[in-house]
């Protein structure tokens, strides 16, 4: 698969993981993006892919950095990766307790 189509399937792929967590439906997911109804299914199955304004949008709706939408694209087998993984899967209450904990370990 080239590269190009391995990145348009990874888009689909982290669109559907964000949903999953947020625990929203496509259908809901493209009417609070201010679109029809199918428009996130017609990302999702490969029809069509969001414009970069569009796909900010999304990064938005659901709360990450384009870096942090893209973060699992080129994971390397390293601690930070793996770490930033976990990262990823974690409520804000969790979110909230690293990033306390974090600055705890850096002030100290």
């Amino acid at each position: 698969m080239d590269e190009v189509l391995q990145y348009e399937q990874y888009l689909r792929e982290r669109i559907t993981e964000l949903r999953g967590q947020k625990n929203v439906s496509e259908h809901r997911l493209s009417l609070e993006l201010g679109k029809s109804g199918s428009y996130i299914r017609s990302i999702t199955s490969g029809a069509t892919m969001p414009s970069m304004k569009e796909l900010f949008k999304i990064m938005l709706y659901f709360g990450v950095s384009p870096s942090e939408f893209f973060s699992g694209l080129e994971v390397k087998d390293t601690k930070r990766a793996a770490l930033g993984k976990r990262l990823q899967e974690l409520d804000d209450s969790a979110l909230e307790k690293v990033s306390l904990f974090i600055q705890w370990i850096t002030e100290n």
